[in-house]
């Protein structure tokens, strides 16, 4: 059986981590994966784990920061990618589809109607929950509102973010050796993760330094890579460990005490997974609000950029609570993956 997953993005963060743990799932149930990715795209994720890719035309309509502007623009090129999606998928002779968030989804699901082939798309933003729905199979992500509803609209079923098999295997030793490379560190303080997935956003460093300026009690890391060069500048390596874009952020969470994330994405379930509780810093990114305390009851306190410090001593007064929630939504995500795949099979086999 062959499945093309079309995927949002430039192939670099979270939306193509979430296609590659999905393929992997597929893949262990003798699935062949092929990936698509709009012409712009690095595809460097993928590269790096063995795979080539095709190039399509993936429009990109801003995702949760979306204005009507944007989704006009990538509206207008969507019968353009329609064609090639459509075009790509017979020729590859694929048995279904999936589409991976965002523009990604939305061209799956045109492409795949157009192709006549099964098709599933992961939903995550305003866009693609409202136009993937109408013409196939969607797994709402915990991002959406929709997520916290009881009854579904057709179509719809809920799925956490698919993780890599080894995401709950964190290493402390490894981040321990990490860590001392870094002047500052100090093995006898509780340390702090403040990370915003792959970018890191103004807000993630406003509080950050918040923390830094009031106390030195802890050890405080950033992970990822500033959002805008100017960033750079408010980064103080004296206070901090600037640890920048790593590829051992399972260790990571697993040596950490705690983890300053924002209130979306895989990040939050890779820290579960590890058993650390969430501070959730709500408007980091575009300024939107997700509500993801709603979705991870007692594992996480959702806080502002300014309330950071209170919240993270809130943390830690509860942290045995915290923690016991944390693992048992930590063993739901692990199961993400597998339980995705099973459904998609199960479906393209009736």
């Amino acid at each position: 059986m062959k499945c093309l997953f079309i995927v949002t993005g430039r192939g670099l963060g979270g939306d193509a981590m979430t296609a590659l743990n999905a393929m992997r799932a597929l893949e262990k149930k003798g699935v062949e994966c092929e990936i698509a990715l709009d012409a712009s795209a690095h595809g460097t994720l993928f590269e790096k784990n063995g795979y080539n890719w095709h190039k399509i035309s993936v429009p990109h309509a801003g995702g949760h920061s979306a204005t009507k502007l944007s989704a006009l623009k990538g509206a207008a090129k969507l019968l353009t990618a329609t064609f090639k999606a459509r075009s790509l998928i017979k020729k590859l002779k694929v048995d279904f589809v999936v589409g991976v968030l965002g523009g990604g989804a939305i061209v799956a699901s045109l492409g795949g109607k157009a192709a006549r082939k099964p098709t599933f798309s992961l939903i995550s933003t305003p866009l693609d929950s409202k136009v993937c729905p109408k013409f196939n199979q969607c797994y709402i992500l915990p991002e959406l509102n929709m997520f916290r509803w009881e009854n579904l609209p057709k179509n719809t079923s809920k799925a956490f973010y698919p993780l890599a098999d080894n995401m709950g295997d964190g290493d402390e030793s490894v981040a321990l050796a990490k860590l001392k490379e870094y002047p500052n560190f100090d093995e006898n303080k509780k340390t702090i993760v403040f990370s915003s997935g792959s970018s890191i956003f103004r807000g993630m460093i406003d509080g950050i330094n918040i923390v830094a300026d009031k106390t030195d009690e802890y050890n405080l890391v950033l992970v990822g890579l500033p959002l805008k060069e100017e960033y750079n500048e408010l980064i103080d390596e004296s206070k901090i460990i600037y640890a920048g874009y790593i590829d051992w952020i399972n260790h990571l969470f697993k040596f950490a005490d705690l983890t300053v994330l924002t209130d979306d994405g895989v990040s939050l379930e890779e820290a579960f997974t590890n058993g650390k509780p969430i501070v959730a810093l709500a408007r980091v990114k575009w300024g939107r609000y997700q509500n993801m305390a709603g979705v991870f009851k007692g594992a996480m306190i959702e806080s502002t950029v300014e309330d950071v410090c209170e919240s993270i001593d809130e943390a830690f007064k509860n942290y045995g609570s915290m923690q016991k929630k944390a693992l048992v939504y930590g063993q739901q995500c692990m199961d993400a993956a597998d339980n995705l795949a099973e459904d998609i099979l199960k479906k393209v086999n009736k």
